[in-house]
């Protein structure tokens, strides 16, 4: 299985929480609705929107915890080759002012 980039766990997030989001405001629209049934798939819904939510902190957190990592870990590289460094971010600069200029 491949890591997702940023962006991609950034949108996956989104859309889930759009997903919660509408399922908590079908279920308020449909609580004056009665029956045996619906209210069984009431609280099985709501038993899954608690696990997803849940599920979306979690991910949330090992996101947010994967992203400080990866900072301090360039941020060692960076104060342990300072020229290094400098030599690599001027090299994607130029290329990329190099990909500009061609527009």
């Amino acid at each position: 299985m491949t890591a997702l980039s940023s962006t991609q766990t950034e949108k996956l997030m989104a859309d889930l929480r759009l997903v919660v989001t509408d399922a908590e405001a079908l279920l308020r629209a449909t609580a004056g609705q009665a029956g045996n049934g619906a209210a069984e798939l009431r609280t099985k819904v709501e038993a899954n929107l608690a696990r997803a939510r849940d599920g979306l902190a979690q991910i949330q957190d090992t996101a947010v915890a994967q992203a400080k990592v990866a900072g301090r870990h360039a941020d060692e590289y960076v104060h342990e080759n300072p020229w290094r460094s400098i030599g690599i971010a001027a090299a994607v600069g130029l290329v990329v002012g190099v990909l500009i200029g061609r527009r």
